[in-house]
């Protein structure tokens, strides 16, 4: 039997940003590395540029906010090691993280892997807060970048070149 991917043409293309990712997002005042040091999400503006993993400093396209209720993951300070993240933070369930710790390794098989929060759940340092009501803040960028929020690596898709515009 074949996977699925064989066979099957790579276009090379940038996957864009599904809008009808509702339950992805930072909560208001969570903290990202900017070029102008730490900044709470809430003050963020459109051309401030933020901090990646992957490409240096890059300029913030657009910036979206909505009060929903989504499944909530509480992330202990200190859980991925020192510092990571400084403090508590509460993200949904299906925030995409970058974990390159013994998590990597034993959920994907490799040093480092991008998973949503809720399947770091260990219930002793990540836990399941259920559904929450809470503003969610999505950052819209030309292409998919990792960010520092509170010390965590988050992954933000691409936004599509529509979505920017409407922003």
């Amino acid at each position: 039997m074949k996977p699925k991917t064989v066979g099957r043409k790579q276009s090379g293309l940038i996957p864009q940003m599904r809008t009808e990712f509702t339950h992805v997002g930072l909560m208001a005042g969570t903290i990202l590395l900017t070029a102008d040091d730490d900044t709470p999400i809430d003050l963020l503006v459109p051309g401030d540029r933020i901090v990646t993993r992957n490409a240096g400093l890059v300029p913030l396209e657009a910036i979206t906010s909505e009060r929903i209720t989504v499944e909530a993951v509480a992330i202990a300070a200190d859980a991925f090691g020192a510092s990571h993240p400084r403090q508590d933070v509460v993200m949904p369930a299906a925030q995409m993280v970058l974990v390159r710790d013994w998590r990597a390794k034993a959920l994907h098989g490799a040093t480092q892997a991008v998973m949503p929060a809720g399947c770091l759940i260990d219930d002793h340092l990540i836990t399941s807060l259920g559904p929450r009501e809470m503003t969610l803040f999505r950052l819209g960028f030309h292409a998919p970048y990792v960010i520092y929020a509170e010390g965590l690596e988050i992954s933000i898709p691409a936004l599509r070149a529509a979505d920017a515009v409407a922003a």
